[in-house]
């Protein structure tokens, strides 16, 4: 499965040249969840930590503005820090590949 063409980013939104290192997905889920980023752990379900579908779609919608290759139906179906982070960073890694 091919990641989706990421939207063209907003004018002021810088594209990214390194994947989302994992302090910055948990900040960013932080900053949806209203929760400091120090108490989520790797293996919490973000879910029941408060995020729901609508702030997944507003934080893939970001991330692909930003150029990340992220897949809204992959994160949702395995909704944890450490989950997700394999999975960006797996799909930026098949992206690099692809532009090689």
């Amino acid at each position: 499965m091919t990641a989706p063409t990421p939207p063209r980013a907003r004018p002021g939104t810088r594209r990214r040249e390194l994947p989302l290192t994992e302090a910055e997905l948990r900040q960013d889920v932080a900053a949806m969840t209203g929760l400091a980023a120090e108490t989520i752990t790797g293996d919490a379900h973000l879910v029941h930590l408060g995020l729901g579908s609508l702030e997944m779609m507003r934080l893939v919608t970001r991330w692909r503005r930003q150029g990340v290759p992220a897949d809204f139906a992959a994160l949702a179906a395995a909704p944890t820090l450490d989950a997700w982070h394999q999975h960006l960073s797996g799909a930026w890694a098949s992206r690099d590949a692809e532009v090689a």
